[in-house]
């Protein structure tokens, strides 16, 4: 079961209305959990005959980071035509593919569709993230090496 399929089930089970769903194969044994009306939040655990490595705590919604001034004020822009670019699972955020590599975009650039934004670390797997809209960076919404939640806003983008 790869990414995809788990983020698919996730969805699945945020539309159903269901609490709590356990699927347990020879390979994978998956737990979704709903917590009230939060996001369920999804453990992958593989089924092996080595013992299991120690388990690892599932993110805890962080609140939405507080992006430090980067410029003077400037006259508020109208926000309803930028498209957000969203996270597509839980794990952690990343701006480059490692501290000494650039950075993978900048609010200023220029983007096109399939362009790599951003890294998200799920389950020890880095998931390059793709914009899926042409366009500029308007804003960065997450800081650097921070958790994400599914579908949190990453990127404010203003479709060319």
């Amino acid at each position: 079961m790869d990414t995809k399929d788990i983020q698919q089930l996730i969805d699945f089970i945020s539309q159903s209305g269901l609490d709590e769903v356990n699927i347990e194969t020879s390979d994978l044994k998956i737990s979704v959990k709903r917590y009230g009306s939060a996001t369920p939040v999804a453990q992958a655990t593989p089924v092996a005959a080595a013992p299991a490595p120690a388990a690892v705590p599932a993110p805890v919604a962080a609140p939405a980071a507080t992006p430090a001034p980067a410029a003077p004020a400037a006259p508020k822009a109208d926000t309803s035509n930028y498209i957000t670019i969203k996270s597509p699972m839980i794990g952690t955020f990343y701006r480059s593919a490692s501290p000494d590599s650039p950075l993978f975009v900048e609010v200023g650039d220029s983007v096109s569709e399939g362009k790599v934004v951003c890294i998200i670390e799920a389950m020890k797997l880095f998931n390059e993230i793709e914009s899926e809209v042409s366009g500029r960076i308007v804003k960065i919404l997450v800081e650097n090496a921070t958790p994400v939640e599914y579908d949190q806003p990453l990127f404010l983008v203003e479709p060319i």
